[in-house]
């Protein structure tokens, strides 16, 4: 089961883990309209639809955090990479909308 994270506690979660990775599995049209400030983590982006062939590019010891517009396709990227082993896998619940209303409002909701 993957541990839904709501933005307002990502900051808690990232400061509990050693690198975090926060994997932005949006379409590149949408990292462009809006997307998170890397402060304190790596941000990588990997469209959903590219995840089954550049999965080996992350870390499976890693702690990952999968974000996607409101948080449907990167609950099941977050289920993808546990099923490929990944331990520490967390879906930011909301997604990048949440993220806009409850971390950081200069982040355009579309």
């Amino acid at each position: 089961m993957v541990m839904q994270l709501h933005p307002s506690d990502f900051a808690q979660w990232r400061q509990t883990h050693a690198q975090p990775l926060v994997l932005d599995v949006r379409e590149p049209w949408e990292v462009q309209t809006a997307s998170v400030k890397p402060e304190g983590f790596e941000l990588k982006v990997i469209a959903m639809g590219e995840v089954p062939t550049r999965w080996q590019e992350l870390d499976p010891s890693r702690p990952i955090a999968c974000l996607c517009h409101h948080g449907m396709r990167s609950l099941q990227v977050a289920r993808y990479l546990q099923q490929q082993g990944f331990a520490e896998v967390v879906n930011l619940q909301g997604g990048i909308d949440a993220w806009s209303s409850a971390v950081d409002a200069t982040v355009p909701r579309y």
